[in-house]
């Protein structure tokens, strides 16, 4: 059911229109997104950490600030084709196995109004 929901969502939905996860979260930057952005914006990795990153509470790489430094005025992305895998993944609902990541999901639907209307029709059809 959250698959078909994700593409009936998105096809409703236009991130563009949008792009709160851009402007309010930031995503887990793992080291092969670090060294592909950094190679792409022709930086140093030690440049690049320092220049946008900053190490989180549970000591993984994450924006120094909101909005995302990347995030540009017509709210398209300047490292879309070498944006991180969390960016590329969010919000996470088109995933195989969508119990592990419940909790993660409904506090994704604080963010992304796509992710709100997946509960929203996901709790309808349990209502039923």
């Amino acid at each position: 059911m959250f698959h078909r929901e994700h593409e009936n969502s998105f096809r409703e939905i236009d991130c563009l229109s949008c792009a709160n996860c851009c402007k309010t979260t930031s995503p887990i930057f793992i080291s092969t997104d670090i060294e592909r952005i950094s190679k792409t914006l022709k930086m140093k990795t030690g440049e690049f950490i320092d220049t946008y990153l900053r190490m989180d509470e549970e000591g993984d790489y994450v924006l120094q600030k909101s909005p995302c430094s990347f995030l540009l005025d017509d709210n398209t992305c300047l490292i879309y084709e070498d944006r991180p895998k969390a960016c590329r993944e969010y919000p996470h609902t088109d995933r195989k196995n969508m119990t592990g990541i419940l909790a993660l999901t409904l506090r994704n639907t604080l963010v992304c109004p796509a992710v709100l209307r997946i509960f929203q029709v996901f709790s309808r059809e349990f209502r039923k």
